[in-house]
């Protein structure tokens, strides 16, 4: 069996305050799913972005050597304020596609080694 490929994007939250027809305009913009695909027709949805290595919270194991392009989809979700008010939720969300990468898999086979 080959080891697990460990997947994490370091998508985060916007924090920005822009001025719209003389009105102060607060946003809180943040990753609600990220949309993994492995690039061999596997895929899976997340409302994590995963981690880095040791934590191995997205993994994926490639059944054949050769090469793949993964990528990850994230999905945004918002909130606003004008004037300092309430914040209001955004309707909707807005998908941007990841770019894929090229991963090349290889086949990893264990050695027993003894030492003297």
């Amino acid at each position: 069996m080959n080891f697990a490929t460990n997947f994490y994007t370091e998508q985060g939250q916007l924090d920005r305050t822009v001025h719209l027809l003389g009105q102060r305009v607060d946003l809180k913009i943040w990753p609600s799913q990220f949309g993994w695909r492995f690039g061999d027709g596997r895929s899976l949805a997340t409302e994590s972005a995963g981690s880095p290595y040791p934590d191995l919270e997205i993994t994926h194991e490639y059944a054949r050597e050769g090469g793949v392009r993964p990528s990850v989809d994230t999905t945004y979700a918002a909130r606003f304020r004008v004037n300092g008010g309430p914040w209001r939720d955004v309707n909707g969300t807005v998908t941007i596609p990841g770019t894929p990468v090229q991963l090349q898999v290889r086949t990893a086979t264990p050695v027993l080694v003894g030492y003297h």
